[in-house]
């Protein structure tokens, strides 16, 4: 599979052979389905937490006799039929909903997603990326430029690089990532997929471990 290759000024400069062990794997929807869904419960947070009857302040002695009063019998005011008393069944924070995806299949499903991309010829290949200064201006201009215009676009750096880093933060259709976190949710995230010739390069040596 061939994909074009782009420089700064948005013109077309060649074109080059992708790797098949990154863009040439048969895409498997619920392999890719199963990422997607353990990734989105590995990073969901729990916040909801309610307190049980053993929990909550208050009820260290009997509200009132057991006889003799002709009210219902009561042991302590942080039962859960009490206004201000524990919870029964609630939400508790110590929930857990990781599920475990073996490495192989999370790679093979965002080889998946990287070949359809190339596929649907949202993926565009840069000869070089540099942003003097980290000018959002200036980044928000040359992606104007490629095919990805202002869609929502995702550029992968080889390495961490603070200036394209500090341009990305400020536009609200891309994002910056390093290719060692590349992955299937980001992925499908964006529309597009901008990779200069280095990030696939480090991608390659990534995957070749």
């Amino acid at each position: 599979m061939k994909a074009t290759v782009y420089n700064q000024e948005g013109k077309e400069v060649g074109a080059m052979e992708l790797p098949a062990r990154l863009f040439g794997v048969e895409l498997n929807p619920d392999l890719v389905h199963q990422v997607m869904v353990a990734q989105l419960a590995n990073a969901r947070q729990i916040s909801a937490h309610t307190k049980t009857r053993g929990e909550v302040s208050g009820g260290g002695r009997k509200p009132w006799p057991q006889k003799h009063t002709g009210r219902a019998r009561h042991g302590s005011i942080r039962s859960p039929i009490w206004v201000g008393g524990g919870v029964a069944h609630g939400p508790r924070a110590n929930r857990n909903f990781t599920k475990k995806i073996n490495r192989k299949m999370r790679r093979k499903a965002l080889c998946m997603v990287l070949g359809e991309k190339a596929k649907k010829d949202f993926l565009v290949l840069l000869e070089d990326l540099k942003v003097r200064g980290g000018k959002t201006k200036e980044l928000a201009s040359l992606l104007r430029k490629l095919p990805c215009d202002s869609k929502r676009t995702l550029i992968v750096l080889s390495a961490e690089n603070q200036e394209l880093i500090r341009a990305g933060n400020n536009l609200a259709f891309a994002r910056t990532m390093q290719a060692r976190e590349l992955n299937v949710l980001d992925v499908l995230q964006a529309k597009y997929l901008v990779i200069p010739k280095d990030s696939l390069q480090a991608l390659e040596e990534m995957f070749a471990e």
